[in-house]
């Protein structure tokens, strides 16, 4: 079923869980709220949200180089304490992120963080294209916020489908691993390299490769 943006908003309010979250929560629900919280209460995301401002210093750096030395990764991942990010589910964690990042060549962590230059210059993108393709002006505005959804979606780590489950995203597996580890977890920063980018050279599909050793 459709689900109102005040809906999630007050469910967001109520359990501090991510709109994303709230709002899946709330379609599983059939938008009752009292479901749809102790939906989130299952699954560990209200607990996750809980932990979410306690302040996160340790943790590990992890690498990633994938096979031949083509693409190149690294990735700060905090906790709470030295005691988790030695722990195994911890550094399985952010092991899987840096190859995720590797996979999925995220230009951001989240959604915030697109500078405002390149979300106007996408707009106007978003934009022409919905009015070329003959949508009425009166929805080109919410058509292109949907499509930026799928922008946010492709660029910003967080919100990407997740390399080893696609069903959910990088930050619903944060979240579930907060949950369980017990600790406010933060993926910090990352930067990933690829040989010879922005160099002029033969296309590679590196991320496809980089899938094809994940499946093995």
């Amino acid at each position: 079923m459709a689900v109102s943006a005040a809906a999630v908003k007050e469910l967001r309010e109520k359990t501090g869980a991510g709109m994303l979250d709230c709002k899946k929560a709330l379609e599983e629900a059939n938008g009752d709220l009292t479901k749809a919280a102790e939906i989130l209460r299952e699954k560990g995301l209200s607990a996750a949200a809980n932990k979410a401002g306690r302040i996160a210093t340790e943790g590990m750096i992890e690498s990633y180089i994938h096979a031949g030395g083509k693409i190149g990764v690294l990735v700060e991942v905090n906790s709470e304490t030295d005691f988790v990010a030695k722990n195994e589910q911890f550094r399985t964690f952010v092991r899987d992120v840096a190859l995720h990042i590797a996979a999925s060549n995220p230009k951001f962590l989240r959604r915030e963080e697109v500078p405002q230059e390149a979300l106007d210059k996408e707009r106007e993108i978003l934009t022409n294209q919905a009015l070329n393709e003959g949508k009425p002006e009166k929805i080109v505005e919410k058509i292109v916020e949907g499509r930026l959804a799928k922008y946010y979606e492709e660029y910003c780590l967080l919100e990407q489908p997740f390399v080893k489950d696609p069903d959910k995203t990088v930050e619903e597996v944060l979240k579930e691993n907060i949950a369980t580890i017990g600790e406010n977890l933060s993926i910090r920063r990352f930067v990933r390299f690829e040989l010879g980018e922005g160099l002029e050279k033969k296309q590679e599909n590196f991320a496809e490769e980089v899938m094809s050793q994940v499946k093995l």
